[in-house]
């Protein structure tokens, strides 16, 4: 490994991003601004309420995707993939 401390800087400021990104649409978009986004409308249904139930679960799991694409990257530029 190159160097392992720039290595886990680089992992933690990903896991920062990600988590803050999946904090703003659960929590902010979810709980706290359910009532202003309730007034746009997606499929019928009000999208605070959507995205309270599932658009969160959602964002989640494109940011595990995301991640595995982040890492991935990250590995090979610190040569610690798997060949």
């Amino acid at each position: 490994m190159k160097n392992p401390q720039k290595y886990w800087q680089t992992n933690l400021q990903y896991l920062a991003i990600l988590l803050s990104i999946w904090f703003f649409i659960s929590y902010i978009c979810g709980i706290l601004l359910v009532e202003p986004l309730n007034a746009i409308q997606i499929g019928g249904f009000p999208l605070g309420f959507w995205i309270a139930q599932q658009g969160s679960i959602y964002v989640f799991v494109l940011l595990i995707f995301v991640y595995v694409y982040l890492m991935n990257r990250l590995d090979v530029r610190y040569e610690v993939d798997e060949e």
